[in-house]
């Protein structure tokens, strides 16, 4: 059996997953947000549950926004204050005597999309999440990769390309991130991105949803924005998947849900690319809300 938890700052949510993949346990508890042993406990409490309710030692992975420090195994995060540098993955091994796999919620993500039935056999998928930030992960064949510091897929930190840069225009905004650089892609193709390039551009803040609305509606502001930020989404993936050459991209995240995406970026990619490249196919996420837990069920599956 596989257990798979989702922790973010306000809710803890749990699965379980037998041998076929499927989903036969939910439940969703609060964050302990500042006490970390009530932190521990919770999660050792419903493992054991879990264990007495199918009778069996399951096996145990969690989702963090954050990261372990890859020398000395702490948690990296901010949206979990009890667990910031903290030895959560080893703490609770030695509460619970198994081993316990932590990976980044986007991961995750990437990895639940990756063991989807339609998927299985892609020797790579590139999981990116275009919601309040801009971010992903990468699978090859079953495995996340997570790289010699577990920061690979933070595709965010990547900078603007100078193509991109130059698609911006005279007016080219210099986005302040909160990794301390300037230019990250992070504040440019992030639901929040889409937003700040319209306030920047038009000099008024309109959420992303009624943009698309009136993008629909063919109003003009909103028609150039919309040209002006699928233009430089197919640049800044051009130099991604450059270097990446995923078999499949899945795009998750609030602005996943614009259709547009689907119908344009296959077509303006091609001269982003190096002239013997094909697009990969780029589809929807099927899994939404329940893919972190499932891909951190999924982080202890064996592959061949």
């Amino acid at each position: 059996m596989y257990y798979g938890f989702d922790v973010g700052g306000t809710k803890i949510e749990f699965g379980a997953f037998n041998e076929q993949l499927e989903r036969v346990a939910t439940e969703r508890v609060p964050t302990p947000g500042d006490d970390y042993e009530a932190l521990i406990e919770t999660l050792v409490t419903l493992i054991q549950k879990a264990d007495e309710r199918f009778q069996c030692t399951g096996k145990v992975g969690i989702g963090i926004p954050g990261m372990e420090d890859a020398e000395n195994g702490t948690v990296l995060t901010s949206n979990i204050p009890a667990a910031k540098g903290r030895h959560l993955r080893r703490d609770l091994e030695s509460r619970l005597g198994r081993t316990v796999s932590i990976d980044n919620d986007a991961n995750c993500f990437a990895l639940s999309e990756a063991w989807d039935e339609a998927l299985r056999d892609e020797p790579s998928v590139l999981g990116l999440i275009l919601g309040t930030g801009f971010g992903g992960g990468l699978v090859f064949n079953g495995k996340v990769f997570s790289g010699k510091n577990h920061v690979a897929g933070e595709l965010g930190h990547t900078r603007l390309p100078i193509d991109a840069w130059f698609h911006l225009g005279d007016k080219a905004p210099l986005f302040q991130c909160g990794c301390d650089n300037k230019g990250c892609i992070d504040n440019y193709l992030s639901g929040r991105g889409f937003e700040q390039l319209y306030a920047h551009y038009f000099g008024e803040k309109v959420p992303a949803v009624e943009i698309i609305q009136q993008y629909n509606q063919g109003e003009a502001k909103a028609v150039e924005h919309v040209e002006r930020f699928v233009e430089l989404l197919a640049i800044c993936l051009g130099n991604l998947l450059t270097g990446l050459d995923p078999h499949v991209v899945v795009l998750g995240g609030g602005l996943s849900n614009f259709e547009l995406l689907y119908d344009e970026l296959p077509k303006r990619l091609p001269k982003h690319l190096l002239s013997v490249a094909r697009v990969p196919k780029i589809i929807k996420a099927k899994h939404g809300d329940a893919g972190g837990v499932r891909g951190a069920a999924f982080l202890n599956i064996e592959t061949a």
